[in-house]
Order: structure tokens, then sequence, then C-alpha cells
């Protein structure tokens, strides 16, 4: 199987955007997200539009999801696109807490204070393991790499007339800090049990190929050029076979490129 480019799925959010340029054409309904799937492929790339917080939530484990006959959990990493001043991330909490202690505080609202916020700029990286209670502000473009599930559990919704998964939550949350936020001067952001990820700039050429044994996605974050002599432009996301040979990456571009652990 040669390069394939996957087709993006468009997914309206009640906490989406109508402005999704430079990455996609607007439609004029709130898109929150925008999917990226290939065949059987165990990774799944989103683009995140948010103009209000998400709700706080967890995903469960391998383990976990297996007990509810779910092929798997869900492991991501968010990279930062664009922000408006002041939008921010949450994941984890600022101090350890009791299960009775986040159950009440997840009835209460109070959890919302009890998170660890980051600010959000262009170019952040952060990394969300399973089990880490998380939740995302406005204002934010963001590419989730994830493990490909999307189990969910809701832990409190700002007053939304949604479900909440109080119970399932705290069986699987991790109760404490988190270090979420990636610090790197490489070419690679993460790598972990489920996924590696890494940023390159292109300015003229360059040549990208899987590593032995390993597929890989290239997702065009911005500019413009050229992925084996194709025209590629901003929200378009490449699939690269295992045993693909080094192809030639040319133009004024940023790249993301994912490859299976």
């Amino acid at each position: 199987m040669a390069l394939q480019q996957l087709k993006p799925r468009f997914l309206e959010k009640l906490w989406g955007s109508e402005r999704l340029e430079p990455w996609f054409t607007s439609h004029g309904k709130k898109i929150g997200e925008v999917w990226f799937e290939g065949p059987e492929l165990p990774l799944l790339v989103k683009f995140l539009f948010t103009t209000e917080k998400l709700s706080v939530q967890v995903h469960p484990d391998d383990s976990h999801a297996a007990k509810h006959h779910q092929s798997r959990g869900k492991t991501e990493m968010w990279h930062v696109l664009a922000a408006d001043p002041g939008a921010s991330i949450a994941a984890g909490f600022r101090e350890p807490l009791s299960a009775d202690r986040l159950r009440d505080a997840a009835l209460s609202g109070e959890i919302e204070d009890l998170l660890a916020w980051h600010e959000a700029s262009p170019g952040d990286t952060f990394f969300i393991p399973a089990g880490t209670v998380h939740a995302i502000g406005g204002g934010l473009v963001l590419c989730e790499i994830q493990q490909y599930s999307d189990i969910t559990y809701r832990l409190y919704d700002y007053g939304r007339p949604r479900e909440l998964h109080i119970e399932q939550s705290l069986a699987v949350s991790r109760r404490g800090p988190h270090a979420a936020r990636i610090e790197t001067v490489s070419e690679e952001l993460i790598s972990c049990a489920h996924f590696t990820v890494g940023r390159r700039e292109v300015r003229g050429h360059s040549e990208f190929a899987p590593s032995p044994g390993r597929f890989a996605l290239l997702i065009v974050v911005s500019g413009t050029g050229q992925i084996d002599g194709t025209r590629v432009n901003p929200g378009e996301v490449w699939y690269l076979p295992q045993g693909t040979t080094p192809i030639g990456v040319a133009g004024d571009l940023t790249l993301l490129w994912a490859s299976n652990a």
C-alpha cells in the first residue's frame, strides 16, 4: 500500500467553533472535533476546536477497558495549534485526593478548583495517560493523538444535561498530581507504550520513513509543501504503511508525525 490520505470526519459539539480556518473550511456549524481514522489503525488523530470548557473527564486504561469488553483504553496527547490569551488545560490535581473527596468535589463542582490548570500556548505539548482526570478550556485549537478508543467518563459538566459517570470515574482515576506539560528540545515529543509522536519543521527538503516494523501518520499543522510529490495543506493527515521507503517532504511546513509503539 502506498502513501494514503485519510479523510476527515466532522463532529458537531456544543462547545465547538464555527471558525475552522486555516485547517479546514468552516461549515457554519459548531464543529468541535475532526477525526482522521484509518483502516484498522490503533491510533486516532483529532483536531479539536473549543469555544467553551469541555467536561471534566477521565478515560480508562487497557485493563479497565477490557473488563467492559472494549478493545483498548485511551491514553492521549495534545499539541496546541492556537490559543486565545489565557486559554488553559487541566490535568491531574494540585494535591492528592481521597476517593470520597473526589466524589464530593465532582458532585458539588469544587473539582474544577482542585484540578491543576496549565496555561496553553501554540507549540505546547501535554501528555494525558489513561486514568488522568483532565479538562480542556475554551479558546483552543489542539491536535490530539490517542489510542483508538472513545470511552469517556464524565465527572463534572458545568450543569449541561448530560450523563455523569461518577463511580466509573472513581474506579479508574489517578487522584494525585500529574506532570502533563512536555519539555523537550528534540524532534521526538512523546514516546509511550502506545505511540511515539514527534514534530518536524521542514524548510526546504527533508526525508521521512516509518521506523522498522511501524507505520506512521504525517499531520500537516501549518504551512504548505509536498509529500512524496503531492501538494499538501494544513489539516491533512497522511498514512505511511509499515515498510514504506523514505519519501521526500518539501516546502515550508510543520508536521507532527505519529507511529505505533
